[in-house]
């Protein structure tokens, strides 16, 4: 048999065309990541103008190129060499001396009165004294001894320590009050 038609009859209806395609949908979100966008420029990094010498030029050419950065970097710059300045004048700044200090010892006689003077390492010791105040650092310390002997007593309870040994002088004058009694 064959696949022929039959001749007079009706043709067969041709197979259906495919659809054309569909347009695509607009495209939501892609996947892709964007490229971040570029960096910003970077300031060149110093350079000397070669038309000058470096020694000819201002403080704010001196700077990192020129412009508003170069010009806050230079203030800052200038800011910075005048607080060293400021700090190293102060570190370098010699010492002032003292108003009022004290001789390394200061000494009165006295004479005891009733009941004499009591010392941390003989007990009372009376008669003609000598008064000295001695300094150490901010150590203070009040001593005695029989008028032209060689050893030296600590007053029992006459040791002190002050802000400032120019002090030693008023709490001297204190103990000359206390124990000079020379009408007895």
């Amino acid at each position: 048999m064959s696949d022929a038609a039959p001749t007079g009859s009706t043709p067969k209806p041709a197979a259906p065309k495919p659809a054309p395609p569909k347009p695509a949908p607009p495209k939501a979100a892609t996947t892709q990541a964007t490229p971040p966008p570029p960096a910003p420029p970077q300031p060149a990094p110093a350079q000397p103008v070669a038309d000058k010498p470096a020694e000819d030029k201002p403080a704010e050419d001196k700077a990192a190129g020129s412009g508003p950065l170069a010009a806050a970097a230079a203030k800052a710059v200038a800011a910075v060499d005048a607080a060293a300045d400021k700090v190293a004048a102060i570190v370098n700044k010699p010492a002032e001396p003292a108003a009022a200090t004290p001789p390394a010892a200061l000494t009165t006689d006295i004479t005891a009165g009733q009941g004499g003077v009591m010392t941390d390492e003989t007990g009372v010791i009376t008669g003609e004294l000598t008064l000295k105040t001695e300094v150490s650092g901010n150590d203070v310390v009040v001593r005695v001894q029989y008028k032209e002997a060689d050893e030296w007593y600590a007053v029992t309870g006459a040791k002190a320590t002050v802000k400032d040994p120019a002090d030693a002088e008023a709490i001297h004058k204190v103990a000359v009050g206390i124990l000079n009694r020379p009408e007895g």
